[in-house]
């Protein structure tokens, strides 16, 4: 990987802040603060992950491939822990984890540049370009960011209204963070999304 278009890099590092801090972390914790710590443990069967489960390996990815690779931290993740653990660790405790976690990310995208991205980091086992790293994070978060909904608004039987800003024919008129609906072109700086 070459960082011969600084451009892009920065192009890529804000729609992966805007995706992973703007839209996947904000609709997954409004996912999960309504839900009972009964509802946060409940899974269909024991093969199937708990919400609870999930936001414990969301804080483990997240703390693994970004936080700690980007900031040199020895890795100290234990992910079968993530997914075997069966004590009902209350929902708001689960969240603040990860809060924690997803502030430490924030500083994390904040400061990366092209460099970084063309680096090698070993990250579990695998040898990555710090793109790929953020890359696995932001598509791995929304992976589990859509079950952690689905559960949600099985148990809860209603729509969390995430798309709001869509009309009647499914096409958004008005961005929800202000400005013209369009997507950037790489001859275009890229532009912070300010949080809702």
């Amino acid at each position: 990987m070459t960082t011969s278009n600084p451009g892009l890099a920065t192009l890529f590092l804000e729609f992966s802040r805007n995706k992973l801090l703007d839209q996947y972390w904000p609709r997954l914790r409004a996912s999960v603060e309504p839900l009972t710590d009964e509802q946060v443990w409940w899974r269909p069967s024991a093969t199937c992950n708990s919400v609870g489960n999930l936001l414990l390996h969301l804080n483990g990815n997240v703390g693994q491939w970004m936080v700690g690779s980007f900031n040199g931290l020895d890795d100290a993740r234990n992910r079968p822990a993530e997914f075997n653990e069966r004590r009902r660790i209350p929902g708001r405790l689960l969240i603040e984890r990860l809060d924690k976690t997803m502030q430490e990310a924030a500083k994390v995208l904040d400061r990366l540049t092209p460099d970084d991205l063309a680096a090698t980091y070993e990250i579990q086992g695998y040898t990555v370009s710090g793109l790929a790293a953020v890359y696995q994070v932001v598509e791995h978060f929304g992976m589990h960011y859509g079950q952690v909904v689905y559960i949600s608004k099985a148990m809860r039987g209603e729509d969390l209204g995430f798309y709001r800003e869509l009309t009647a024919t499914g096409r958004a008129s008005v961005n929800p963070h202000g400005g013209n609906v369009a997507i950037a072109t790489l001859s275009e700086p890229p532009t912070r999304v300010s949080e809702p």
